[in-house]
C-alpha cells in the first residue's frame, strides 16, 4: 500500500512539472482556441493579436523568474530556425501548408507568430531539462548527432526536389541512439526510459497539439482547404525528426551530463516553481 501510495504522489508531481514546462505552448493553444470563437478587436489582426500576446507572455515568463535567460536564448534560436523553414514551406512554389487569415507582422507568407510554435517545442525541453535534472547513459559523441540534425534539416528542404531521405535518417537515429537512456529525476530518485521512447511521446503529444492548432484556423494543409480533417498520423514521422533537431540544439546549449556526474546545480537550475512546495 505504502509503495503504491508513493507511485501516485510521484507521478502527481510528474504531472505537475510537465504541466510547468508546457507553460508557453499550453498558453499558445488556448490563446488559437479562445480566439478561433471570439475576437472582439477591432484594427488588429488575429494573427498579430497572438504574436504579441506571445511576446508580453515571454515578458511574464522571464520577469516572474518561470524562465531562465538560458531557455530565453533557447526559444530565440529556435525561433530563427523554424522562420527560415516557414518561408520555404509556406513559399508559392512548395505550399506545403499556408496561414489563410490576414496579418501585418509577418514576412512573405509566414505571419511571425509562427516561430513561437516552434519555440514552444524548444522552451518545453529546456524547461523539462532542468526541473527533471536530466541525466543519460550511453549517449553517442556529439558530434555524430550534430551531423545527423543537420542532415534532418537539410532533407526539410531537398526532399521536394529529391528523394526523401527520412527513413534512411530514421534508421541512422535508432542505430546511434537505441541504447540511450534518459534519466529524469520527479523528486529525488533519477528514474530512466528509452531516450527514443521519449522522443516519441513528445512528438505523439505534438502530433495532437497541431491537430488543435489547424482546427482553430492557425495553418491548415492542403487537404483541409475545403473542410476540416484531423492531421494523418503520417506526420508522425515528421515530428520526430523535429523533436530530434529541437534536442539537439537544446543540448548545444545545455550540454550532455552522463548519469555518474555529481555537479553542484547552478544558480539557474536551482529555480522550482513555488507551487511545487505545497505537494
Amino acid at each position: 500500500m505504502k509503495n503504491i501510495k508513493q507511485f501516485v504522489h510521484e507521478f502527481w508531481i510528474f504531472g505537475l512539472k510537465q504541466a510547468y514546462a508546457c507553460m508557453f505552448g499550453g498558453f499558445l493553444l488556448a490563446v488559437m482556441l479562445v480566439t478561433k470563437y471570439w475576437y472582439p478587436i477591432e484594427g488588429l489582426h488575429r494573427y498579430d493579436f497572438i504574436f504579441l500576446a506571445a511576446i508580453m507572455f515571454q515578458v511574464f515568463m522571464l520577469l516572474f523568474k518561470l524562465e531562465t535567460w538560458k531557455e530565453a536564448l533557447v526559444i530565440i534560436v529556435f525561433h530563427l530556425v523554424a522562420t527560415v523553414m516557414e518561408l520555404f514551406k509556406t513559399s508559392d512554389a512548395i505550399q506545403s501548408w499556408h496561414y489563410p487569415e490576414e496579418f501585418i507582422f509577418g514576412i512573405a507568407n509566414v505571419p511571425l507568430f509562427t516561430g513561437f510554435m516552434y519555440s514552444a517545442v524548444g522552451s518545453y525541453l529546456a524547461r523539462v531539462w532542468r526541473i527533471f535534472d536530466f541525466r543519460y547513459s550511453k549517449y553517442p559523441p556529439k558530434w555524430t548527432t550534430v551531423v545527423l540534425v543537420v542532415a534532418v534539416y537539410i532533407n526539410f528542404f531537398t526532399h521536394h526536389y529529391w528523394y526523401d531521405l527520412r527513413w534512411v535518417i530514421l534508421a541512422v537515429t535508432f542505430y546511434l541512439f537505441f541504447s540511450t537512456q534518459i534519466h529524469f529525476k520527479v523528486i529525488k530518485t533519477h528514474r530512466k526510459m528509452p531516450l527514443l521512447f521519449g522522443w516519441f511521446l513528445v512528438a505523439l503529444f505534438i502530433w495532437f497539439a497541431e491537430n488543435i492548432a489547424t482546427y482553430a484556423n492557425i495553418w491548415l494543409y492542403p487537404n483541409q482547404k475545403e473542410a476540416w480533417q484531423m492531421v494523418p498520423l503520417a506526420k508522425l514521422s515528421s515530428w520526430y525528426l523535429l523533436m530530434l533537431l529541437s534536442f539537439v540544439l537544446v543540448t548545444l546549449v545545455n550540454g550532455i551530463r552522463p548519469l555518474e556526474m555529481k555537479l553542484p546545480l547552478l544558480k539557474a537550475e536551482k529555480i522550482n516553481p513555488w507551487w511545487l512546495h505545497w505537494f
